[in-house]
């Protein structure tokens, strides 16, 4: 299990349950560290927020884009939202 003390006292401060994986299994991980590349690289590269209140509302901003917008090669080029609907209705 990864323990860092430094990350442990910043997600009890800003009450944030850390969601883990059973040791050795790598899965849920490489699915994170994608999406926050994509954070990164979209979302906060060359960006400056004046307060948690302004880096709040452009994140939400932002991941709402993401996920009813952007579109995903890995999903056939559709937002995630419009593939979830069309999966869906495959299973119905």
């Amino acid at each position: 299990e990864f323990k860092n003390q430094l990350i442990e006292d910043t997600l009890k401060t800003f009450e944030i349950t850390r969601s883990l994986s059973h040791k050795g299994c790598p899965y849920d991980n490489a699915v994170a560290e994608a999406t926050f590349k994509i954070i990164k690289t979209e979302f906060v590269h060359n960006q400056t927020f004046s307060n948690l209140y302004e880096l709040k509302y452009k994140l939400a901003d932002y991941v709402n884009w993401f996920n009813n917008h952007r579109i995903h090669s890995s999903l056939g080029y559709l937002a995630p939202r419009e593939y979830r609907m069309i999966t869906l209705k495959k299973v119905v």
